[in-house]
């Protein structure tokens, strides 16, 4: 199946036209041949001029033109790190990592487990910072830690609409936080209020959508971003992509948009209409109505440019660079540019004018 939507996709190109302008960007890769910790790179994070790595053996800073590296030696938790998190407000960097929650803080690691904190579980997916507070993902439920009081709350199917307990990302905004919840969908925390609410598929369906723009089009949730401004929350699954706008759901699939695959791994949204999106078959930009797909070709393994317009007239773009790999596990962005992290290797797309 996958290999027939990838065949149908490329077919596509058969169609003429330039089509839409879409964001252009020259690709320079990163590995360990290069500085790199680990060529399989988890997440990446910007922090002004620094980029962080979190790779499967160490998380590595990008700063001057340098690489410097922090492993267990150096005082980081665990070596596989999965999601960076840094604190604009202090200056901290919190790391979620396979084995604890560490925080670098003026050169120095501050380490929590669940032995010697109220972590909920040592395998931390993700970490988000919201004002004090610092929220986790786990794979025993979620947790947040203030930094303030330094006192923890955890969050289940005790005390939250959270039927399972294997959240998979969270993410915070001034108002709101958000977890994906792994077969669970997505639950929603309103810090105002401190009242929490759910969102799911309303068909339950695992393999296929019976109602498509009726809800949630999965429970398998991988991501979050929540565009504060517009209030529109998108949602990453892997099962295809979700828009919500506080009333209506407008659901996404290869079939039917310019996602060049249904698999997902992170969605970071720019606005209500602007997201982009990790899949393991590229990464994919939605301005509202047309896409962008860029790649190294799936056939050739060339650098590939595809845009897709709103009346879904499938183009190629030539280019000269693409991202390291079509897997691609998240991104982050340094003002026009990208930074994206790949199962092998982190890519940086400075942005053509």
């Amino acid at each position: 199946m996958k290999k027939t939507l990838a065949l149908i996709f490329a077919a596509a190109l058969a169609a003429s036209g330039a089509g839409p302008e879409m964001p252009r960007f020259r690709w320079e890769n990163f590995s360990t041949a290069n500085g790199l910790p680990d060529d399989h790179v988890f997440n990446v994070a910007v922090d002004g001029n620094r980029v962080w790595a979190a790779t499967e053996n160490g998380l590595g800073l990008y700063e001057n033109g340098k690489w410097k590296i922090y492993r267990p030696e150096d005082g980081l938790v665990h070596r596989a790190v999965l999601y960076v998190a840094p604190d604009k407000r202090t200056g901290d960097v919190w790391i979620a990592t396979m084995g604890g929650l560490s925080r670098l803080s003026g050169g120095r690691f501050d380490n929590y487990t669940q032995l010697n904190s109220g972590l909920p579980n040592d395998v931390v997916y993700g970490v988000a910072v919201e004002g004090e507070n610092v929220w986790v993902a786990t794979a025993a439920g979620g947790g947040r830690l203030n930094t303030r009081t330094r006192q923890w709350a955890l969050f289940n199917e005790r005390n939250t609409p959270m039927y399972e307990i294997w959240t998979y990302g969270v993410s915070a905004t001034p108002s709101k936080v958000y977890y994906a919840v792994w077969g669970g969908g997505v639950l929603e925390y309103d810090v105002k209020t401190e009242r929490w609410k759910d969102y799911n598929d309303p068909d339950g369906e695992t393999e296929m959508v019976l109602y498509k723009d009726q809800g949630l089009i999965h429970e398998i949730t991988t991501s979050v971003s929540y565009a504060e401004k517009d209030r529109i929350l998108w949602v990453a699954t892997y099962f295809g992509a979700s828009r919500y706008d506080g009333r209506n759901w407008k659901n996404f699939m290869d079939k039917d948009s310019g996602l060049p695959s249904n698999f997902l791994n992170q969605v970071k949204a720019l606005d209500g209409n602007r997201a982009w999106f990790s899949t393991d078959k590229g990464l994919a930009y939605c301005d509202g109505e047309n896409w962008a797909v860029y790649r190294p070709a799936l056939d050739t393994h060339k650098p590939e440019m595809l845009v897709r317009d709103a009346a879904g007239k499938v183009s190629s773009v030539e280019t000269e660079t693409a991202p390291a790999h079509n897997y691609v596990l998240g991104m982050d962005f340094q003002g026009d540019d990208i930074w994206v992290a790949t199962a092998k290797g982190l890519s940086h797309g400075i942005r053509l004018k």
